[in-house]
């Protein structure tokens, strides 16, 4: 679905090698060996690293930007990353770091849009109706406040475990099933009003 490899390729090709700092740690995490990997330019290491935070990184952005500008952005998000991989203090915090840089980019793209792009699709008559009903849902996620529609999106949408949603992003496990709690509350709370006022009309 992410294209890693053709991402891997585009980077090793694009970006300048970089040295790692003189003063690393030693890592500690798969991720931080597989950012060492990368830093020596093993386009593999990369991909895997694009594999395993491809779907925080699509399901932070869904939660904050046109479904018609998710995939773009996640491949410029990172190419970002990628570029900036030499200036990370701590290879074990990447899952927050790359979570913190695909949040920026959300805001800057609202920042800087010329106007809201509304999200239409073309739907096979068949399936009209759930993928309506999706939408419908998910701009329902999309108006709670950021820590619930982000950790819903990653759980509903992307698939992934409440532990993790934790290890990705930097959260801590307590927080992420306070989010996912609250947030299907409200979730919940706001489908069940939307289905109460469609009745009346």
């Amino acid at each position: 679905m992410y294209e890693a490899e053709a991402t891997a390729d585009m980077l090793l090709m694009t970006a300048q090698s970089a040295p790692a700092p003189a003063h690393r740690e030693a890592p500690s995490s798969p991720e931080a060996l597989l950012i060492r990997a990368v830093l020596a330019g093993n386009r593999d290491s990369f991909a895997s690293l694009y594999e395993l935070y491809a779907p925080m990184v699509h399901g932070i952005l869904l939660a904050r930007v046109p479904r018609t500008e998710v995939e773009d952005l996640v491949q410029d998000i990172f190419l970002h990353a990628f570029k900036k991989l030499a200036t990370l203090r701590d290879a074990n915090a990447f899952g927050g770091w790359l979570a913190m840089i695909t949040r920026n980019r959300a805001m800057d793209f609202h920042r800087y849009a010329r106007a809201t792009i509304e999200v239409k699709e073309e739907h096979a008559i068949g399936d009209r109706r759930k993928k309506a009903k999706a939408e419908e849902i998910l701009n329902v996620i999309r108006s709670l406040p950021d820590a619930y529609r982000e950790t819903l999106v990653l759980r509903l949408v992307e698939g992934m475990t409440g532990p993790e949603i934790a290890s990705r992003t930097g959260l801590t496990a307590a927080s992420v099933r306070v989010n996912l709690h609250r947030g299907m509350k409200l979730l919940r709370a706001k489908l069940g009003m939307q289905e109460e006022a469609e009745t009346r009309a």
